[in-house]
Formats: structure tokens, sequence, C-alpha cells
């Protein structure tokens, strides 16, 4: 499971609170009608409810908190002997014991799913922020230093910077954000930037004290995608603008 990252704060212990009262008030009806209408095994199915419930709700600390609370009140109440935290023979450890993996690995894979759900969302707002951004840009210089400004400010980056071969006339185009970063060794991360005559660029990102997605991340390619999309765009919008200056100056 992964490394609990959340850390203690105000928000965090009352969540962890209301996780185990979630525990307790199905221990309440679970103990009114006994373990014998209901057997063991249901009743540890019915404790990964709120335990579930809580991990998707509130996160993952308050849901291994759950887990522990309903393994606490389960060994109480329904494991022999009954009313204390003994557990009398070897049957009782293990149906414990499992349920306890169960409910924190439940936790696991919830945690993981919101993780991954957010993850998709955070790359699709980027992606819109970015086709955004550079929708409008009508010369490659511009969308370069669009580009580099936009990645540094999305990943926190220590340095971003943009490289292209294709300049006009046939000259490089950089830009570098913070203007003033230096290098520091090798780039974390280096895009290519493909177009239909093959390499014309790259994003070369250092990563600072921000997060970066793997180097192989459909993110970082459709950025990637992105910018030859509009550095093609740009590049024809000069194009026309060159040709269409003689004309406009012989009428």
């Amino acid at each position: 499971m992964k490394r609990l990252r959340s850390s203690l704060t105000p928000d965090l212990f009352f969540n962890s609170i209301f996780a185990i009262l979630t525990v307790v008030a199905l221990t309440v009806p679970l103990v009114l009608i006994g373990r014998a209408t209901l057997g063991e095994a249901v009743i540890a199915l019915l404790y990964l409810v709120p335990v579930g419930w809580s991990a998707a709700r509130w996160g993952q600390v308050p849901g291994i908190c759950a887990a522990i609370a309903a393994a606490l009140v389960f060994d109480f109440f329904f494991i022999p002997p009954f009313n204390t935290l003994q557990v009398g023979n070897l049957e009782g450890w293990l149906v414990l014991i499992i349920f306890l993996v169960v409910a924190i690995i439940v936790v696991g894979r919830i945690q993981s799913g919101l993780t991954k759900a957010r993850e998709s969302e955070q790359e699709a707002r980027f992606m819109y922020e970015m086709s955004t951004t550079l929708a409008g840009l009508r010369t490659q210089e511009a969308v370069v230093q669009a580009l580099a400004t936009h990645l540094q400010e999305m990943f926190q980056a220590e340095l971003v910077e943009v490289t292209i071969t294709s300049g006009s006339p046939n000259t490089p185009l950089a830009a570098r954000v913070p203007a003033v970063g230096a290098e520091n060794g090798k780039p974390d991360r280096i895009v290519p930037i493909l177009a239909s005559p093959g390499m014309v660029g790259e994003i070369d990102l250092w990563r600072g004290n921000g997060w970066l997605p793997p180097e192989d991340s459909l993110l970082l390619k459709n950025f990637a995608t992105q910018a030859a999309l509009s550095l093609e765009r740009a590049r024809l919008a000069e194009a026309e603008a060159q040709a269409g200056a003689p004309a406009r100056g012989i009428k």
C-alpha cells in the first residue's frame, strides 16, 4: 500500500473521528440483532461498508482508522470470549487478521482509484489550459514563449526550456522560464517535439520543487503534439503574412 502522505491537520483528525463513529453507528444494530442471527462472516462483510465509505469520503488515513476501529469492535463484540479484546482460539485470530487485511486492502484500492481519477482530471485540465493558451498565437516565438511559461507554472518546475530548430529565417528559437534560471545538471524530462519534417525541437524540464509525469507519459506526449500543431499554425500564419506584405505594398 502506498505510503501515507497526509499530514496531521485538524480536518484529518476530525475526519478520522467521523470515520470511527460510522463504525460505532453500525455496531449498535449489529449487537441488537446478534451474532447468532447474522454469523461472523456476514458481520465482517458489513463492517467493510463503513471502512470503504470512509476511505472514499475522507481519504486513506480515516479509512485505515475505520478499519482498525472495526477490527477492535468486531473482536470485542463478536469473537469469543465476548466483551473483551482477547481472542480465545486460533479461528478467532484468523478471522480477525483476515478481516483487518481485507479492510486495509479495500482502503488501498479505493485510494488508488481516487488518485488515478484525480490525476486524469488534472491532466484533462492541463491539456485544456494548454490548448486554450496556444490557440490564438500567430508567431512561432510567441508559441515557444507561451509553452515554456505555461509548463513552468503547471509543474512548478525549477526551469523549463523550449527550443525549436525551424525558426525564421532557419535560426533556432528558444525560451527559458524563469529567464535567469540556471541548469542543474541534466534535465529531468526531455520531450521531443515531432512534426511532419521530423524532430523540430524539444522541451527540457528541471523538476525543482514540483512534480513531473513520467517521460513516456501520455500527458507529455500530448503536450508535444499540441506544441507541434501550434508551431505549424504559427509557421503558416507567418508565411501568409510575409506573402501578403508585398501584395499590399504593390496596391
